[in-house]
């Protein structure tokens, strides 16, 4: 029988869904699994949980919580036969869609269920991970407004995490209105970029901003390269231009907006960057070394296709 670590972390999302967790551990034992269930409301832990996974041999180690607890049980995960699988009970839950499984929302209350039996029987891929000064990260670190804006607003009530998008967009706005761009210069592939950026992103997958938007449509997730996205402009102005661009699908061509893809990328400035890493939220003192684990992570995708991030082949 297949053994496998279950993390619930009860404080992600919308409402507490204990009775759907267990109801999906269900699902999993149903299908073979022997299932070990621990319960952790701090991300951080999920760490050391799947550390622990890891050293008794387990097969997968299962996170039911958000993108933050995705990212924290991923980093133990590298390297290792141990695989990562996502019930997705977050408020954005980026990784979960990017892999083709619905959200549990109010409207929504088996989605748990679906994911469960969809990755029961999953297939293994390898996906890369990045890497920002040696901190793993599986779907994307950002350095500048997206790091203030997140600062700014973690951690979110759960009230608020009922109202997530409006929430960001309103009160993120506020608490950034005197945002100033940062000086930054970005070096890869033998060359050199250097303006006033809003942010810069180095991403591994499509979707971006609690989802919101699909930055790199064409992302793939085991390609051994990260998409970095360096966004030009002064203010929050010029933030509110790029946004509207990304949602038409028009900054693909933005002469301030600079994409490449790389194996890795040096990011120098100056003083404490405000930046967040899968979502959550920190300083980072430059230079700024950002790089790939090419296929460094097995991952459990559902059994009945292929999700669009990975090659087919």
């Amino acid at each position: 029988m297949r053994k496998a670590l279950l993390i619930y972390n009860p404080a992600a999302g919308r409402f507490p869904a204990r009775i759907l967790v267990n109801r999906a551990s269900g699902v999993l034992k149903d299908a073979g699994w022997d299932i070990t269930m621990v319960t952790s409301r701090s991300g951080r832990s999920f760490h050391p949980q799947a550390l622990k996974a890891v050293r008794s041999g387990f097969e997968a180690v299962f996170v039911a919580g958000g993108d933050g607890s995705i990212g924290a049980a991923a980093s133990a995960l590298i390297g290792t036969e141990t695989a990562l699988g996502v019930l997705p009970t977050g408020t954005s839950n980026v990784w979960a869609h990017d892999m083709g499984l619905k959200s549990l929302s109010w409207g929504r209350l088996r989605a748990l269920d679906l994911a469960a039996s969809r990755l029961a029987n999953g297939q293994i891929r390898l996906a890369d991970v990045g890497l920002c000064n040696g901190r793993p990260f599986l779907m994307w670190t950002g350095i500048g407004l997206d790091g203030q804006m997140t600062g700014s607003l973690e951690p979110l009530g759960r009230i608020r995490k009922s109202f997530a998008v409006p929430h960001y967009l309103t009160r993120g706005v506020w608490n950034v209105r005197d945002w100033k761009s940062i000086p930054l210069r970005v070096k890869a592939l033998g060359r050199s970029w250097e303006d006033d950026y809003i942010v810069v992103i180095a991403s591994n997958i499509s979707s971006y901003a609690g989802g919101i938007f699909r930055l790199t449509p064409d992302a793939k997730v085991d390609d051994g390269l990260i998409d970095f996205w360096l966004v030009g402009g002064k203010s929050l102005r010029d933030a509110f231009v790029r946004v509207i661009q990304v949602l038409r699908g028009k900054h693909l061509n933005e002469p301030r907006v600079v994409h490449f893809q790389a194996a890795e990328a040096t990011i120098e400035g100056e003083g404490l960057l405000p930046m967040q890493c899968d979502g959550e939220p920190g300083k980072i003192k430059p230079p700024l070394k950002i790089s790939v684990e090419p296929r460094a992570l097995r991952v459990l995708v559902p059994h009945d296709e292929v999700p669009r991030l990975f090659s087919q082949a």
